[in-house]
């Protein structure tokens, strides 16, 4: 923690986990493929971060990109992908489901916040959150369906996450005391220290990334990046 801010890092790998976990951070969300806005990390991933740092870790499940209204096969693997990552230590997962007008699919929220309380872990709604077309309703029915944190850019992002700011400030000052609203998107070293003090979040997520090559670009955590980051809170 730092200065009284819960600091959270998105990782893509163990390397990843390895750089976030040189610094003062509260907590990682692991996940792959960063540069497509992340999916599901593997057991072996989740397995291998664990050995490398104590610190908390929540698991995306995402099955694929484009959107997040899925099928039943595809909600049905997620859940299996779910508790095999329970199983295997994940703190919390982080997910979002939709219906097909972009409003919180309810019932499958539920079901997957149900299973995560069963083992005492964190249910997490991830930027899906930002799709929605009425985030008051939309965060009515998180609380409504037992999430703990919603991570949320107010529904902007880079380099437009400014606009949400009185979105952001509304869903913190109505709902704290109900769940946590994670604030994500677009973090830079140029801009975090107002994103702290415009919101008035508690809670800020950052993936301090930049572009790696290997046969093809990838996203990773850029230690630079990240100190650069945290030097502002």
């Amino acid at each position: 923690m730092i200065k009284n801010y819960v600091i959270e890092v998105c990782c893509g790998s163990i390397e990843d986990t390895m750089i976030a976990s040189e610094f003062p951070i509260d907590r990682i969300e692991l996940n792959s493929s960063l540069e497509l806005g992340g999916c599901t990390c593997s057991v072996g991933t989740l397995l291998g971060a664990k050995k490398v740092t104590s610190i908390p870790m929540c698991c995306m499940v995402r099955p694929r990109t484009a959107g997040f209204h899925y099928t039943e096969r595809q909600f049905e693997s997620m859940l299996v992908d779910a508790e095999e990552l329970l199983k295997n230590g994940a703190d919390g997962i982080v997910f979002g489901f939709l219906n097909e007008d972009n409003s919180i699919d309810t019932l499958r929220t539920k079901k997957m916040a149900d299973l995560i309380k069963k083992y005492n872990r964190e249910v997490i709604v991830h930027k899906a959150f930002d799709a929605t077309p009425d985030k008051i309703k939309a965060c009515e029915d998180c609380i409504a369906c037992g999430v703990d944190r919603i991570l949320t850019s107010g529904g902007e992002n880079y380099p437009n996450i400014e606009e949400g700011f009185d979105l952001l400030k509304e869903l913190i000052e109505k709902y704290n005391q109900q769940i946590t609203i994670l604030v994500g998107g677009g973090v830079r070293d140029h801009n975090i220290r107002t994103i702290l003090d415009e919101t008035h979040c508690t809670e800020i997520h950052m993936t301090a990334k930049h572009m790696a090559h290997d046969d093809g670009d990838y996203v990773e955590v850029s230690r630079e990046n990240l100190n650069n980051i945290l030097s502002k809170i």
